[in-house]
């Protein structure tokens, strides 16, 4: 353990030995070699609901007091923003921390200085063994907030957050604080506005009760869990100055709750997924796919309410497809069982590098959102789609809420009834057998994109409401 921690502080502080000390004796406290030792937080581990009920109430308790706008703060650099983050590139890949980096490059070019602060803990408290204060990915300089020993409680985690923060925000003197999803990385944001008068956007990527809802169908709308977790995001989206959301589906459900100040920030692409996609040839061979074999497949994390199991029941009526499912989760064993016992043809990757995922959609003719009627489904768009979208993938998908704001029926999609997998083989069948209707949905899909859905165009809406809650205007 002492040995490991030495060799890590070394590798990253060698021109500093006493950097290197105090780096060593930090993770020897903390971590051993691929994960974190909880010794004093709950940090990377579940904890029981009680606890997070308890956590719940003291949050929700904190979230009412200092309610008062502050003083708007002078001599910021109206170009620079602070955003605020769960976690993020390089050590976390997911469609938030997707979203997290393209919205920063979009920034960039168009004249802005982002700069990204994960919350307290990140990378060391998901066991990578990162201490580097910053780091930079693509040009964007990402922020970690380290503490000697993790804090008791989480009030007293957002009052260290916005103790370490606070150096950045006196340093940078950002013009706006924007946190994204959940209500910790909110709560860290008002705190620094209640401190150094900086105004907050708070982003909400999700709703966090009925994403928990959905993974546990022993929760109900009932529990003391999810009222409580429900308060407390609303209490920061009231305390924002502005709040951002993903759809028009969100945004009412956001409004619903007495917010007046909302704008919507839809998910997209980069340019580059508008490019032709490469030649999926080489790669079907290395995944034993013959080359005339109907590909059906997605990109996602493996979790109940994407679905995944209706496209396998459906597969397995049809029995003329190949399913690709690139991703991981927590049901993917569950998956594997039953590919198995249905005796279905697909193939599992696990997870891919994000500068990869245009590879395995090459392999692809049909890309699904098999997504279940969920309430978080219907609120809640995926980015996945809008990718495959944009490489003239056709893309057939659970007939939800939110996604009828991608896709419009036999246009530049095809929608089904979500959990049905006979009303999925039955879709399947018409563009199996019609490439001509397949092409035609791709193109237009592709279309739509380019013109409506990409990272340059949607981050342009921020640049007004930025400069309005800046300067106080609204």
């Amino acid at each position: 353990m002492i040995f490991f921690s030495a060799a890590l502080a070394w590798r990253h502080a060698r021109d500093d030995p006493r950097r290197a000390f105090r780096l060593a004796v930090r993770l020897a406290l903390r971590v051993v070699p691929g994960r974190v030792r909880p010794r004093l937080t709950k940090w990377g581990k579940p904890t029981p609901k009680a606890d997070e009920t308890r956590d719940l109430r003291e949050l929700l308790g904190d979230a009412r007091t200092g309610t008062a706008a502050p003083q708007r703060r002078a001599g910021s650099d109206a170009t620079r923003i602070l955003h605020f983050v769960t976690n993020s590139l390089p050590a976390t890949q997911a469609g938030y921390t997707v979203r997290t980096q393209r919205i920063a490059v979009a920034q960039r070019e168009l004249g802005l200085d982002p700069h990204v602060v994960t919350r307290l803990g990140h990378p060391l408290a998901q066991g990578v063994a990162d201490a580097r204060p910053e780091c930079t990915v693509d040009g964007v300089t990402y922020h970690r907030l380290l503490p000697w020993l993790p804090p008791r409680g989480p009030v007293r985690e957002i009052r260290k957050a916005a103790d370490l923060a606070g150096r950045l925000v006196e340093r940078l003197r950002p013009s706006v604080l924007h946190a994204a999803s959940n209500h910790m990385n909110a709560a860290v944001a008002l705190e620094l506005r209640d401190r150094h008068g900086v105004p907050v956007a708070y982003e909400v990527r999700g709703f966090l009760e009925d994403s928990w809802l959905s993974r546990d169908p022993a929760r109900t709308e009932a529990d003391e869990f999810y009222r409580l977790t429900r308060e407390v995001e609303t209490a920061r989206m009231r305390a924002a100055d502005l709040v951002v959301t993903l759809g028009e589906a969100m945004r009412e459900e956001i409004e619903s709750r007495g917010v007046d100040n909302v704008l919507v920030v839809p998910n997209a692409v980069d340019d580059s997924f508008l490019a032709p996609l490469p030649d999926g040839a080489k790669l079907r061979a290395e995944l034993g796919i013959a080359p005339g074999d109907i590909v059906v497949g997605l990109t996602s994390t493996f979790y109940g309410f994407e679905g995944i199991s209706t496209l396998i029941e459906a597969a397995a009526l049809r029995r003329d497809i190949t399913l690709l499912l690139v991703g991981d989760g927590p049901e993917r064993a569950a998956l594997e069982r039953l590919v198995a016992e249905r005796r279905v043809s697909a193939v599992f990757t696990g997870r891919v590098p994000v500068d990869q995922v245009r590879r395995y959609q090459a392999v692809l003719d049909v890309f699904a959102v098999p997504r279940t009627a969920d309430r978080v489904c219907q609120l809640v768009t995926p980015l996945k789609p809008l990718e495959a979208m944009a490489g003239g993938i056709p893309v057939i998908a659970s007939d939800v809420r939110a996604l009828r704001e991608i896709i419009e029926p036999g246009v530049t999609g095809t929608l089904t009834v979500p959990e049905d997998p006979e009303a999925w083989a039955n879709c399947l069948e018409e563009l199996i057998y019609s490439p001509k209707t397949r092409g035609e949905i791709g193109q237009a899909g592709r279309e739509w994109v380019a013109e409506y859905r990409t990272w340059r165009a949607v981050t342009a809406r921020y640049l007004d409401r930025y400069r309005q809650i800046a300067q106080g205007s609204i």
